[in-house]
């Protein structure tokens, strides 16, 4: 099954209104219209609504970060994805960041996910495990967890839609510099995104595993992206640090078209 290339990039709690219009300008400028891949720019609450009006939907699909569960209610200050269901195509959602700094619960990240469908929004849905949990070799039993409690509210054909994203929190650097810091390999990724098809397969059948897009995400740049993708059953990648500097991204997207083109190495 052919499955389009996706670009993320999680612009995180960064830049003001005038600065994310002008990074937005910049990668309108450098990246092109391609039929096969898809470039998804997850940005905050702050952004989403004015750089709706800017943003070149030939090119670009909008995120979010994160949104509560509930559609409506007394929780000031949230965000919801009813509210964000006419605005955004994706919603990152379990992000490692909100796991860890905000302590989210796999409790929280099921009815997150559910909720996503629920009001139309496709969840990016990222689980991976920590620093500590890698040493002690449970990456398998981490990532079966988040994902088998993530999707207990959802059907086949929701998982079907819906896109994972590996990424090893061990692994994840500022997305420039990597001197002295663990990496992960295109091996790795091979490794989990053939570990993940065959838990959703288990549990979802076989053209869940085969549809849902796997990608990768820790410390992604336009040198070692094209790796990742070319990898067996890695569609995409995720990128945080690096979808801040316009010509990395772009990059990052290039590499995409070559990957799907065989172009070069």
């Amino acid at each position: 099954m052919k499955r389009k290339k996706l670009i993320v990039a999680n612009w995180k709690m960064n830049m003001n209104l005038q600065q994310a219009s002008i990074l937005l300008h910049r990668l309108q400028e450098r990246i092109q219209i391609h039929k096969d891949i898809e470039v998804v720019l997850a940005m905050s609450y702050l952004h989403l609504q004015p750089l709706s009006l800017q943003i070149d939907r030939r090119k670009f699909r909008q995120a979010a970060q994160n949104a509560y569960y509930d559609d409506h209610g007394p929780f000031t200050g949230e965000v919801s994805f009813s509210m964000l269901h006419d605005l955004v195509h994706y919603s990152l959602v379990g992000h490692s960041e909100r796991r860890v700094k905000f302590n989210e619960s796999l409790d929280d990240v099921r009815k997150k996910v559910a909720s996503a469908f629920r009001n139309g929004v496709t969840p990016i849905l990222c689980i991976g495990e920590q620093k500590d949990e890698h040493l002690r070799l449970e990456t398998k039993q981490v990532v079966h967890d988040q994902l088998s409690s993530a999707l207990l509210d959802v059907t086949p054909e929701e998982v079907a839609e819906m896109v994972i994203a590996y990424e090893p929190v061990w692994a994840i650097s500022n997305g420039n510099d990597y001197h002295g810091h663990d990496i992960a390999t295109p091996d790795d990724a091979k490794e989990m995104a053939t570990y993940i098809r065959h838990q959703i397969e288990s549990t979802f059948g076989k053209y869940a595993a085969n549809s849902v897009r796997i990608l990768y995400g820790a410390s992604v740049n336009s040198e070692n992206a094209r790796a990742f993708l070319d990898a067996d059953g890695i569609d995409g990648v995720l990128v945080g640090g690096a979808s801040l500097n316009y010509h990395e991204f772009s990059g990052i997207v290039n590499a995409a078209y070559r990957s799907l083109h065989g172009i070069g190495v």
